[in-house]
C-alpha cells in the first residue's frame, strides 16, 4: 500500500496496537479495524483457547482488514515463557528466562515459539525481556530476566531475537532503558529510578544496544521515571529518552512503542491528552492500549487532531507510519 495515499485517519490508526474482548471477530473488532483503522491487536488469555480458535480469530481479523482496504495487522502476544505466557497447553510451555542456561536454550525457545505462533497467525512476540537485575536486589522483574550480567543478558536476548525473526516473528525488546532495578510494579504505581545516565549506559541498556545491532524489529519503553534524565515524564512518554537516548544516541531506526497506557503508572499520574502529546513529540511510533475502553477511541481522536493541526506532528507521523509499513512489508 502506498503511504502517500493514506488518509489522515489511516495515519492516526496505524499508530495503535490495542486489546479487545472476545475470541472471534465481533462488532468491537470490526469498529476498531474499519472506523479507527488500527495498526494491530494484542492478544491476552481472554482472547485465546484452542489453537484452531486462535487461527480462526487471526485469519478473520486479517481478512476483515483487507476487506476494509486496510494494511495487514500486527497481531501480538506476550509469550516470554514462565511467568508471562499467554498461550497455554497444547502450546509448548517453557520455564522462563531465569531457567535458560545458554544460547542453545534461547534458540530452542525462540524456534519452537516462532513456529507455534506462525501456525496460528500471530506475527509479533512482545519478547525478549532485556532487563538486567543487579546481584542481591529484590526486583519486580526477578522471575522474568535472563540474569544479572549485561553481557549474558545481551547474548541470550540476541539469540531469541535472531531466531524469532529468522522464523517470521517480529521481536520486541523490552523495557528500555531497563527496569531491573525497580521494586515497584508499574502496573500499579509509577516507579522512580535515580540512576545516573552513565550508570544506565554502562549497565542497564547494554542489552538494548546489542538488540539494536542484531536488528530487533521493535523496542518497548518502560513506564519508569528516570529522574536524572527526565524529571517529569517516564521513559514511555519522554522526549529525552525515546528520542534523545534511543533514537539519537543509540541510533535505533526500528519501531518504538509504549508499554500499555492502561497501566497504573500512567493513568494514575498523567492527563491522557498530555500523554498523547508527549508520545507524538518523542518519535514513538506505536501507542499500546491493552484493554477495551474509552482510551482507544480517545487516543485515535487526539492523534488525528494533532496531525491535522500541526505540520511538524504530521511529518513525524508520516515517518512513524513509514517505519510501520516497512516492517509490515518485510514480515506480513
Amino acid at each position: 500500500m502506498n503511504i502517500k495515499k493514506f488518509s489522515n485517519e489511516q495515519l492516526a490508526g496505524q499508530r495503535l496496537i490495542v486489546g479487545f474482548e472476545g475470541k472471534k471477530l465481533n462488532q468491537e473488532l470490526k469498529f476498531l479495524i474499519e472506523e479507527l483503522k488500527i495498526g494491530g491487536v494484542i492478544l491476552f488469555s481472554n482472547n485465546l483457547s484452542a489453537p484452531e480458535q486462535i487461527k480462526n480469530l487471526c485469519s478473520s481479523v486479517q481478512e476483515y482488514a483487507r476487506s476494509c482496504g486496510q494494511p495487514p495487522l500486527f497481531i501480538a502476544v506476550d509469550q516470554e515463557g514462565g511467568e508471562v505466557a499467554r498461550l497455554k497447553d497444547p502450546f509448548t510451555q517453557f520455564p522462563g528466562n531465569p531457567s535458560m542456561k545458554n544460547v542453545k536454550d534461547a534458540e530452542k525457545f525462540a524456534k519452537i515459539t516462532a513456529k507455534e505462533l506462525s501456525q496460528v497467525g500471530i506475527n509479533m512476540n512482545m519478547a525478549p525481556v532485556m532487563d538486567v537485575i543487579p546481584e542481591d536486589l529484590d526486583s519486580i522483574m526477578a522471575g522474568r530476566v535472563f540474569g544479572n550480567d549485561p553481557a549474558f543478558v545481551s547474548k541470550m536476548g540476541v539469540s531469541v531475537i535472531k531466531h524469532l525473526q529468522q522464523n517470521g516473528i517480529m521481536a520486541v525488546a523490552k523495557h528500555f532503558p531497563g527496569i531491573g532495578k525497580t521494586a515497584l510494579d508499574s502496573h500499579n504505581d509509577l516507579p522512580i529510578l535515580t540512576s545516573e545516565r552513565s550508570e544506565l549506559e554502562s549497565f542497564d541498556y547494554l542489552p538494548f544496544s546489542a538488540a539494536i545491532k542484531a536488528g530487533v524489529s521493535a523496542i518497548m519503553l518502560s513506564h519508569i521515571l528516570y529522574s536524572k534524565i527526565d524529571l517529569d515524564w517516564p521513559a514511555s512518554l519522554s522526549v529525552h529518552i525515546a528520542k534523545g537516548l534511543l533514537r539519537d544516541h543509540l541510533g535505533f531506526k526500528g519501531l518504538v512503542m509504549t508499554d500499555d497506557l492502561d497501566m497504573g503508572a500512567v493513568v494514575k499520574n498523567f492527563n491522557f491528552n498530555s500523554v498523547i502529546h508527549q508520545i507524538l513529540s518523542s518519535e514513538i511510533d506505536i501507542v499500546l492500549i491493552c484493554h477495551k475502553g474509552p482510551n482507544i477511541k480517545a487516543a485515535f481522536k487526539k492523534i488525528l487532531e494533532r496531525i491535522e493541526e500541526s505540520f511538524e506532528v504530521m511529518e513525524r507521523g508520516v515517518a512513524s507510519v513509514q517505519r510501520i509499513m516497512a516492517l509490515k512489508r518485510q514480515y506480513l
